[in-house]
């Protein structure tokens, strides 16, 4: 029923990509909680679990079990740094489902206001060391 393709995502970490369906991805968009955190990822590039439940004032339970949702569909992708773990965008995404993603992000910065007041006004973001981007290193943090 799905064709299933192996991705290299992270250096030793094999994410195994199915073709997404547009029932199973407007299905996790129905979610306000799931649409946000892949607004904010969208526009953020990646956000740890933390960052998340200040944008979306939810406590860690619920935002880690829409993003384990998110993930199990195969829209996010994980990495550990530390206490941390960050989500950004599977890259291996049809390209319709990023354009979605893209399109309705910046149509709906009303939607997402207060969710950015509340993560610029999060102190002690953590600082993304070292993630992986394809091939290049990224350094620093990264800002909404």
């Amino acid at each position: 029923m799905f064709d299933r393709v192996q991705v290299e995502f992270y250096p030793c970490r094999k994410v195994t990509m199915t073709h997404l369906s547009p029932v199973q991805f407007y299905k996790c968009l129905s979610d306000e909680t799931r649409l946000r955190c892949l607004l904010l990822i969208t526009q953020a590039g990646e956000l740890c679990v933390c960052e998340l439940m200040a944008a979306l004032d939810e406590i860690q339970p619920k935002v880690s079990r829409h993003l384990a949702q998110l993930r199990k569909a195969e829209l996010l992708l994980d990495r550990r740094q530390g206490q941390w773990v960050f989500y950004r965008l599977n890259p291996d995404l049809p390209a319709w489902a990023s354009s979605v993603l893209n399109a309705t992000a910046q149509a709906n910065t009303v939607f997402l206001r207060d969710n950015h007041m509340r993560l610029e006004a999060m102190g002690d973001r953590p600082t993304r060391q070292t993630c992986c981007q394809g091939n290049t290193l990224l350094k620093g943090h990264i800002n909404v």
